[in-house]
């Protein structure tokens, strides 16, 4: 069963613009907070080439996310957001969310496992889709609020829960596969106690560090960062573009200081620096254009 009000109460929404298309078109808002809890089912279902509303078969599940949708964008005074922002409360909802991401990934992991049994790449993919497809479908989201933000994008930059949902999908996908010698019970129980204590950890200290960043910084730095022959000249150049920039600016000033003293408001308008490089960029074309005219 997809998790319902614990996405609402506990998930990254950009709150404007969701209060603001929930008063101009409630059925917007309604399907991209659809998306927002059974994006994981739908993704996943796509890839496997499955009918993608087979996640909203079950009546119960949209019932219960569409009950929780209304109370949390029109309850009178926001009572039922107030509730759900104390501490505690969002403490057993967040605890409540990793539990359940948990067993998304688990079963994303086993339905591809029923099918490709040798892939390990293929039960990763759904096992990360299927637990982490809200946000990773969170631009077609956004773009049904209206919203187009591709710099938002999870592959470019990954938040914390994308990144702690692909770390469960390669644990559990190498469990599946008999290359982890522990059980899956084990694995389950281990994977959930760290992720609840981490997730309350951060909600408690107001701290979104991800506890991999050193890890992260160690395996970029040592495969991701090789010396560039290029760098040297390239900071050179950015270092000779400042000094010409501040030079410049120099110029400018004390010519603009100079005719104020003279009694002249006239200010250096930088069309005319730029007239030199326009005519050089003419010249050199009408060269190319003469070579080729005469090779001809």
């Amino acid at each position: 069963m997809e998790t319902t009000g614990q996405n609402y109460l506990t998930g990254t929404f950009d709150t404007l613009s969701v209060l603001e298309v929930s008063r101009v078109s409630p059925l917007a808002c309604w399907f991209s907070s659809m998306l927002f809890c059974f994006g994981g089912g739908v993704l996943s279902a796509i890839m496997l080439a499955e009918p993608a509303v087979a996640p909203l078969s079950n009546s119960t599940s949209v019932l219960l996310a569409s009950i929780t949708w209304y109370l949390v964008f029109y309850c009178p005074m926001d009572l039922v957001y107030c509730c759900a922002a104390l501490l505690p409360l969002r403490l057993v909802l967040s605890g409540m969310k990793e539990v359940t991401r948990t067993w998304k990934v688990l079963g994303g992991v086993t339905q591809a496992h029923s099918k490709y049994k040798d892939s390990l790449m293929v039960m990763i993919a759904i096992g990360w889709a299927k637990g982490a497809g809200g946000g990773l479908i969170s631009n077609f989201e956004q773009l049904v609020r209206g919203v187009w933000k591709p710099e938002t994008n999870e592959l470019l930059k990954m938040s914390y829960p994308t990144k702690i949902t692909l770390i469960g999908a390669v644990l559990f996908a190498v469990q599946q596969t008999r290359y982890l010698p522990l059980q899956k019970h084990h694995l389950m129980l281990i994977y959930t106690i760290f992720t609840v204590v981490n997730k309350s950890r951060m909600m408690l200290t107001g701290s979104s560090a991800s506890p991999f960043a050193g890890i992260e910084s160690a395996i970029y730095k040592t495969l991701f960062t090789g010396h560039s022959p290029y760098a040297a000249f390239t900071s050179e150049e950015k270092i000779a573009c400042i000094k010409n920039g501040a030079t410049n600016g120099t110029t400018s000033t004390a010519t603009t200081g100079g005719n104020r003293v003279a009694g002249k408001n006239t200010l250096v308008s930088p069309v005319n620096g730029q007239s030199g490089l326009l005519k050089a960029k003419e010249e050199s074309e009408n060269a190319e254009t003469t070579n080729c005219k005469k090779n001809k």
